[in-house]
């Protein structure tokens, strides 16, 4: 495979947010850094191409799959880097503002700062690692929406913000730090993987899907109830967990006859 860089270097940083969902290798294949460097972006309702802000060097690969993304300078006030992606490779060597990774479907991002809220919701498939904090809502449903990540992995090195995994239909969020309030809400599906604490309302009216908490719950909730001791291996680290079912105040779907629960484990 005949892999391309193309370097976006942020030398004229926005006044407002940036909307940057045309950064993606799916845009970027097949075109010139000139041409790539007419592309569209937003600052607020005013529309500019890419060029006005970045410093555009390398021509994008034949297709996404073959093209790498590098975003230098603080892209603390830029948005949406990688929504939709179905391929490729990103790189954001700092800081990232809201919804990177949104929906995304295949490819990686790797952001070696902190992101914002609403990082990969929605998202289908792919991988987004984060090496510093993820703020809340990652890996979520859209506001209204009521289907949240449905594959793919997240993994933050740190901590993550409140309502982490709203609605997760699969896929699976690693979480190094600790996590805050709510944790797969309304979960279908999928797996959530907190290595540190998590503060509390972990799984509410979740009625599918897998929990992990390496550390503490600090105010659990009385819709689970503990069913045994299991030792497992989870994300590499083996260990003894108690294995707890809930919510049990939700309607479940019956299989083969059973109940079907969603499973929280706590390290014991």
């Amino acid at each position: 495979m005949n892999m391309k860089t193309v370097t976006l270097t942020l030398t004229n940083p926005p006044e407002l947010m940036l909307e940057g969902q045309n950064i993606t290798p799916d845009n970027f294949a097949g075109k010139k850094a000139a041409e790539i460097a007419t592309l569209d972006v937003w600052e607020g309702k005013q529309k500019s191409p890419l060029g006005k802000y970045f410093t555009v060097e390398g021509d994008g690969g034949a297709t996404a799959e073959e093209t790498k993304i590098v975003l230098r300078g603080d892209c603390t006030r830029v948005k949406r880097i990688g929504q939709q992606m179905t391929a490729g490779e990103i790189v954001i060597e700092g800081n990232a503002d809201m919804y990177i990774g949104g929906w995304m479907k295949g490819g990686k991002i790797r952001v070696k700062g902190n992101v914002d809220s609403f990082c990969g919701i929605g998202m289908e498939g792919g991988e987004l690692v984060v090496d510093g904090d993820a703020a809340h809502h990652l890996g979520s449903s859209p506001r209204g929406e009521w289907r949240g990540m449905q594959g793919g992995v997240i993994r933050v090195a740190g901590n993550a913000g409140n309502d982490t995994a709203t609605f997760i239909n699969g896929g699976t969020i690693i979480i190094g730090g600790d996590a805050d309030i709510h944790i797969s809400t309304h979960g279908e599906g999928g797996t959530v993987i907190v290595k540190g604490n998590a503060k509390g309302r972990v799984g509410g009216q979740m009625v599918k899907g897998d929990i992990y908490v390496f550390g503490t719950i600090e105010n659990p909730l009385p819709g689970f109830q503990m069913v045994g001791e299991v030792e497992q291996e989870v994300d590499g680290e083996k260990g003894r967990f108690a294995h707890y079912i809930g919510d049990l105040g939700e309607r479940h779907p019956v299989s083969k006859g059973k109940p079907v629960y969603a499973n929280l484990y706590t390290r014991t």
